[in-house]
């Protein structure tokens, strides 16, 4: 009763629930790509199911804080002059998260932009991804993403009463009103070809930033130089700005079609 009563709390629920919502973009692009490989009865369902999952598995990690924190102390440190590592558990899960994006988004890139006719393609995109298959890859990239936000929100609410309550309660929320955006923006990114690669480039663009954030987490330097971690703000203007761009470019070419076929 003390954490309905404390306008603190509220605050913070807030604030919470804003950030998991906002640090969810680059997840619900993954998602969009991953869905896209199944047939379209069953997309919707792969989407909740995966998400839902996922809230559980974030849940279980907040309970787990301790655990996180703990593996943000150095497992192995490596120094040979040039190099300096003090290799983490977080930098090892980030490192693998950015490495498995830039696989799937490569993959999905080639496969796109490859001659082999459309039947062939299908039959290999059946193949290739089954309904379990595409909901493991939801819940294992959530968690990669979850570290950030799941750390910062123990940050944020640090001497709140009921933390951890409100914390459990930003991440339900959060899950809840991204799976009402999930689904139109996998249907809208799955209908236009050119927004699936624009979206499986947001995934390059992002595997890099696990990589680089793996690399600070453990504190790396080469040559002395230490590697600094690259601000998320820039990467949410780069999604706005190249979406925005390519929403106009479809627009005008709608636009363009439509008085050829007057003129016709």
């Amino acid at each position: 009763m003390e954490v309905l009563l404390n306008p603190n709390s509220w605050i913070a629920l807030l604030t919470l629930t804003f950030l998991e919502i906002v640090l969810g973009i680059d997840n619900i692009i993954f998602i969009s790509i991953a869905t896209g490989k199944l047939p379209p009865a069953k997309r919707k369902r792969a989407t909740k199911i995966g998400m839902f999952l996922a809230m559980f598995m974030r849940i279980g990690l907040l309970f787990g804080i301790t655990l996180l924190i703990a593996m943000k102390e150095p497992w192995y440190s490596i120094n040979t002059g040039w190099l300096t590592l003090n290799i983490t558990g977080q930098s090892i899960i980030l490192l693998l998260g950015g490495l498995f994006l830039l696989y799937k988004s490569t993959s999905e890139i080639r496969e796109k932009v490859d001659e082999k006719g459309e039947e062939e393609k299908e039959l290999k995109r059946g193949a290739a991804s089954t309904f379990g298959s595409v909901i493991v890859q939801i819940i294992l990239i959530d968690m990669v993403f979850s570290f950030d936000s799941i750390l910062t929100a123990v940050g944020m609410t640090n001497g709140v009463v009921g933390a951890i309550y409100i914390m459990i309660a930003a991440v339900i929320i959060s899950v809840f009103i991204m799976m009402q955006f999930a689904v139109p923006i996998g249907t809208f990114v799955n209908k236009n070809p050119s927004i699936q690669i624009l979206a499986l480039s947001f995934l390059v663009l992002i595997g890099f930033m696990l990589i680089v954030e793996a690399a600070h987490l453990a504190n790396a330097s080469f040559f002395g130089n230490h590697v600094e971690t690259v601000p998320k703000g820039y990467l949410y203007f780069a999604i706005a700005f190249s979406l925005l761009v390519e929403l106009l470019n479809m627009k005008m070419s709608k636009k363009n079609k439509k008085s050829r076929d007057e003129e016709a």
